[in-house]
Order: structure tokens, then C-alpha cells, then sequence
């Protein structure tokens, strides 16, 4: 991968993370609810933006 392009991912990665993720309140529900655990999991595996998050992770991995 040209070093644009991947300097051009992690920018979309930022700045999905500080306009999504940064004091989302259903995370910090349910870290407090079920733990640090559960509120990544549920991250990872149901959020929309958590799922868009990875896919841009492949991107940079290939």
C-alpha cells in the first residue's frame, strides 16, 4: 500500500474516532453496567462504526 493511501486511512480512522466514538454514551453504559469487557466486545461486534473500524484495519493490514 502507498504511503498516501495509508496516511489517508488512518486519517479517516481518526476521525471516525473523534467524532463517533470519543464520549459515546452507550460505551460508557455499558462499561459501567457490564465492564471494560462488555462494552468492547459490544464495539467490536454491533457497532456500526466498530465494524467500519475494521474494515479499515484490513485495508491497512493487506
Amino acid at each position: 500500500m502507498k504511503d498516501q493511501a495509508r496516511k489517508e486511512l488512518l486519517s479517516q480512522v481518526e476521525n471516525m474516532i473523534n467524532h463517533y466514538c470519543e464520549g459515546c454514551f452507550l460505551h460508557q453504559y455499558l462499561k459501567k453496567e457490564g465492564g471494560r469487557r462488555a462494552a468492547h466486545r459490544f464495539c467490536i461486534s454491533q457497532c456500526t462504526v466498530g465494524e467500519k473500524l475494521q474494515e479499515y484495519g484490513k485495508k491497512l493490514t493487506n
